[in-house]
């Protein structure tokens, strides 16, 4: 029994002192910018050169991050870390689609807690440590924040991180000087950075960058209120009508 007991003690330890430090550690990056994560640090080792250059969210142009919300995640602003639809969609869709590729659902934030704070691969341990970095981001951090450090870390091609490293290599000039269709193509590589390229897009990710530009045109500023009001009403009115029509069977 005092085995029993000892043994407890230490778990629940560890368990109190992993969410302390975790909480931490989050807590400084709210105000820190990540000095490197996982798969940079995998990068530097087997690619050269190596680029990564941080810009503040102000250093970069406004349609940067709208692009990047337009073609990855439409309701950013407005969820806490999670798109529920976008999750059951994708579990009917694996469902159907058995034994081949398997359709994610993952947000903004999912990505950045993925970039920032774990490894690489598709464990169960690693999806949970994702899946609690993403509360915790959303908790301690902005939008603003999350979506600024995501914007610094992702891949964005062979060896290079991050939005100002894409736009020096692919255009030759600074993030803050993206335009819309410049912006659209980098958010356009995100998906298979190191598969596509915008210096070199191909005809996938040239389309890819039209269907983008078009969401950015029809959504507007995803950072205005009154913008993600009406994209909610109109959310709602399609589920709305998609239960009707389920109803209706």
């Amino acid at each position: 029994m005092r085995i029993v007991r000892t043994v407890l003690r230490w778990l629940f330890a560890s368990a109190f002192w992993t969410i302390v430090v975790s909480v931490l550690w989050v807590a400084l990056l709210a105000v820190a910018d990540p000095p490197v994560t996982w798969v940079m640090a995998q990068q530097a080792h087997e690619q050269k050169p190596f680029h990564r250059n941080w810009r503040d969210l102000e250093e970069i142009s406004h349609d940067m991050p709208l692009a990047v919300m337009a073609a990855e995640d439409q309701k950013f602003m407005d969820h806490y870390g999670f798109d529920m639809e976008a999750i059951r969609k994708a579990m009917d869709f694996n469902a159907r689609k058995k034994g081949k590729r398997v359709k994610g659902a993952s947000t903004i934030s999912q990505q950045t807690a993925k970039n920032v704070f774990c490894w690489p691969g598709r464990t169960f341990v690693r999806k949970g440590l994702e899946a609690w970095f993403t509360i915790l981001i959303e908790l301690l951090w902005t939008k603003e924040r999350i979506i600024e450090v995501y914007l610094n870390v992702a891949e964005t091609g062979k060896g290079c991180f991050g939005v100002e490293a894409a736009s020096q290599r692919c255009f030759g000039r600074p993030a803050s000087r993206l335009t819309r269709s410049q912006a659209a193509l980098i958010a356009a590589v995100l998906p298979a950075p190191r598969r596509f390229d915008c210096a070199r897009p191909s005809g996938y990710v040239s389309r890819r960058q039209g269907w983008i530009v078009r969401q950015m045109n029809n959504l507007g500023d995803l950072f205005d209120h009154a913008v993600r009001e009406r994209m909610r009403e109109e959310l709602e009115r399609k589920e709305e009508r998609r239960k009707q029509r389920s109803t209706s069977k």
